[in-house]
């Protein structure tokens, strides 16, 4: 069984990285898109450590036992993805901020979802946005009606954008994501952009924070203490896909199973930094499963008529 979880980031979140440039702590970037992400690593380990102070004696034969006094480790029956950005948000001069994503963000997305009314529009938008296209090309799909949008480092007059219908179908396939509260307001705030663009607002984007330590006797730096962290904002919402594989033994794991989809349905605090309050997420997560067996009968139905 299949399942995806959407996580709506309360504060911003530092992920960590494997090496840092000078006094720059960095976050986890994908290697071919240098995009920030979530590593599944840490996913496991932050969910795997909650469920174990909850069932300890399930948690080891659910998620696998580590090594310990000789013994050698065993399958755990349950996998985790990494978490991708979906939406992310920008400052806009004109409309406070937006939410912008693009077609490789949302084309992973319904690779999970396999929503064919999603795909066909996302097929339309990669052709509009195609900066090769001589004609009838755009720089940015928004659902904002009053035009231009200033954005962060960029300037949408009304020629360059294609206005998105917010009655289609596929708007159903946003509404499993949290909301922050209400905060989210896709239907006002949505700029879909170019890969490229997207990557780019995403650099500008980040958060930025230089922490210092100072003398115990004056207002000065102390040697070697100057840092500056990056980290994901808040308002960004990423999503990642797990699933459960057959249990060996249903008695054994049958709590911590059942546990599992309540906790990623909750609020949960990933990444580094804990203690100044980073990396608390908002969750939801849907069964893929059911979804994609409600869009065959649809769909079915559609066809025998």
């Amino acid at each position: 069984m299949n399942y995806l979880t959407y996580s709506y980031l309360l504060t911003p979140l530092h992920t960590g990285a494997s090496s840092q440039a000078g006094n720059l702590m960095g976050i986890a970037r994908e290697a071919h898109t240098e995009l920030p992400y979530l590593p599944s690593s840490s996913l496991r380990g932050k969910i795997r450590s909650t469920l174990e102070a909850m069932h300890p004696d399930e948690a080891g034969a659910f998620f696998g036992e580590r090594i310990k006094d000789g013994q050698q480790p065993t399958e755990g029956e349950v996998w985790f993805a990494d978490a991708t950005l979906l939406l992310f948000p920008i400052a806009s001069y004109s409309h406070q901020f937006v939410w912008i994503t693009c077609p490789l963000w949302l084309n992973r997305w319904n690779r999970w979802l396999q929503n064919k009314d999603l795909q066909k529009q996302l097929d339309e938008w990669r052709s509009l946005l195609d900066k090769k296209a001589t004609t009838g090309g755009k720089k940015a799909i928004s659902s904002i009606s009053d035009n231009p949008i200033y954005l962060q480092g960029a300037l949408l007059s009304a020629n360059d954008i294609q206005t998105i219908p917010t009655n289609e179908d596929y708007w159903d396939c946003f509404q499993k994501i949290p909301d922050g509260n209400g905060v989210l307001d896709l239907k006002n705030r949505l700029v879909v952009l170019s890969d490229d663009d997207c990557a780019a607002l995403v650099e500008i984007g980040l958060q930025r924070e230089v922490r210092v330590a100072l003398k115990e006797d004056e207002k000065t730096v102390a040697g070697g203490s100057f840092r500056s962290e990056e980290a994901i904002p808040s308002e960004t919402v990423l999503f990642f896909p797990w699933g459960l594989k057959p249990a060996k033994d249903k008695e054994k794991t049958s709590k911590v199973r059942e546990s599992l989809v309540t906790v990623l349905n909750n609020r949960l605090q990933f990444g580094g930094l804990e203690g100044l309050g980073r990396g608390w997420t908002a969750n939801t997560t849907v069964d893929l499963n059911s979804n994609r067996s409600k869009t065959n009968t649809e769909q079915e139905a559609v066809d025998n008529a």
